[in-house]
């Protein structure tokens, strides 16, 4: 007969159901002032989700069941540093990520008389 398996440990972060926007979605979301009052002010109600879709928090990308959590929330000290974050700090770009991988742009001139050939 066949023994039990281990139960594997994923954490809540790494769940596809649990996954929020990352950090430069957000800014983009925040940066631009269509897009936020959109979100912010939903014309379609949807229910799926919390409250229905109409109480979101941007910075955060998170919805609420009411105003008032929602409000809540907007005074609580993790909102805050989340949304220091969004605000001051500009999101990673791929321009960044080649340069620490080392993959920079060459304008650097060679000098082609140096080049010898063997005839």
């Amino acid at each position: 007969m066949g023994g039990g398996y281990r139960k594997k440990h994923v954490s809540r972060a790494s769940r596809t159901r649990a996954r929020t926007l990352d950090h430069d979605q957000r800014h983009e979301n925040v940066k631009d002032a269509a897009k936020r009052r959109m979100l912010e002010a939903p014309t379609t109600i949807d229910p799926d989700k919390a409250g229905l879709g109409m109480f979101y928090c941007v910075e955060c990308d998170r919805h609420f069941p009411s105003g008032n959590d929602r409000d809540a929330h907007l005074a609580s000290k993790l909102h805050k540093r989340i949304a220091k974050r969004v605000h001051n700090e500009l999101p990673y770009t791929q321009e960044e990520a080649n340069r620490a991988a080392g993959l920079g742009v060459d304008n650097r001139q060679r000098n082609s008389s140096r080049i010898e050939t063997d005839d």
